[in-house]
């Protein structure tokens, strides 16, 4: 089932009195997702993107814009009637309920032509738990159950409906990280089985870049990049993405471009050919090469061995953040703790952006040639 947001937008009044007016928490929305897709809506939190999922079942009605499921406006039309299965961060079990009375309960409440026979109701219960590996569960209580059990219940719960989209709000959020990863993963062998739409909204980069086929980065309500998950990260379409995403985080210097020369402080660290200019240099941590004859040095604060990898901590005036990491893999250092490292950089892992608006400076960049003097 393909989902068309045309223009959507959805105000709340404002209850701070020091601050009239509408609060606007999506603005403009505008993105199609494609049939049969999973896709991360990511975002910080605040950002509106449960918001987003709400006005998309439609517990939310929009203040303005449209909302089209496979070609049909829906926007007007109520929750139980757009066929979308719904899957919450605190699963909303019923207690007193056994795991097949819980995964019921949608069917039981099915009234007209839509209503089914007991069999049916059964039939469909194990199916659903079957595709959740919950079938020899069916008889316990979700007391009895583990966390990552009782949020399968409330997946199949949304499945046992045969909905045309899934949304999920923050399902893995309250799981320890062992079941958080082990979760992630069903429900994404869940998906490709079921071939249903899929919204999954999360806070947490490392679960929407592990599992979407595409990734939707809000801020504030306004979208700001979609794609793939690897295009977002190797591309980022403005400096605000390109600090949302990845572990750890992207380095940020300021820097300028003069001469065609990029540097940060007064070190030429790369070459591009753009005016005269104030410019935000953001290096991802798998950007540093550690090279004695490199030209952008930074005082070495110490090093951390992450197994496979060595994490370079230091400093420099013109970073953002009082450290910075450099990823270099199993590089091997022999120079003093106490003086200066010295870096070579990937070029496809250094990005400029506008001083100003942080937006994305396109431009190829080259290393310059010679050694440091």
């Amino acid at each position: 089932m393909e989902i068309q947001l045309q223009n959507l937008t959805k105000k709340f009044p404002n209850r701070n009195r020091k601050h009239p007016g509408d609060v606007t928490a999506v603005n403009e929305f505008n993105f199609t997702i494609p049939d049969g897709q999973l896709i991360g809506l990511l975002g910080p939190s605040g950002c509106g993107k449960s918001t987003t999922l709400n006005l998309i079942c439609g517990l939310e009605k929009p203040t303005s814009g449209k909302i089209f499921f496979g070609g049909e406006d829906v926007t007007g039309v109520e929750p139980e009637h757009r066929g979308v299965g719904m899957v919450f961060q605190n699963y909303a079990l019923y207690p007193h309920l056994t795991v097949r009375k819980n995964i019921m309960f949608p069917l039981e409440n099915l009234k007209g032509k839509d209503r089914l026979s007991k069999e049916e109701m059964e039939k469909r219960v194990l199916d659903a738990a079957k595709m959740v590996s919950l079938e020899e569960l069916l008889d316990r209580k979700p007391r009895e159950l583990s966390g990552g059990q009782q949020q399968r219940v409330a997946i199949a719960r949304a499945l046992v409906k045969m909905p045309r989209v899934l949304l999920l709000d923050e399902p893995l959020s309250n799981l320890d990280a062992r079941l958080r990863l082990q979760t992630r993963e069903e429900i994404r062998r869940i998906q490709r089985e079921t071939k249903i739409t899929t919204i999954f909204v999360t806070h947490d980069q490392e679960e929407a870049l592990s599992i979407s086929d595409l990734i939707v980065v809000m801020k504030e309500g306004i979208l700001q990049q979609i794609g793939k998950p690897q295009e977002v990260y190797d591309q980022p379409a403005n400096l605000f993405v390109a600090k949302f995403l990845g572990t750890p985080p992207i380095n940020v210097f300021s820097g300028k471009v003069t001469d065609g020369q990029v540097k940060i402080g007064e070190e030429t660290v790369l070459l591009a050919d753009l005016p005269d200019q104030e410019v935000t240099v953001g290096i991802r941590p798998e950007g540093f090469v550690v090279d004695e004859d490199g030209t952008f040095s930074c005082a070495l604060k110490g090093i951390e061995v992450l197994g496979r990898d060595i994490s370079i901590v230091a400093s420099h005036p013109a970073a953002e953040n009082a450290s910075i990491r450099a990823i270099v893999g199993s590089t091997r250092l022999n120079q003093d703790m106490a003086q200066a490292v010295f870096f070579s950089l990937k070029t496809d892992k250094v990005f400029l952006f506008d001083a100003k608006d942080g937006s994305r400076i396109e431009t190829v960049l080259k290393r310059p040639a010679g050694k440091r003097s």
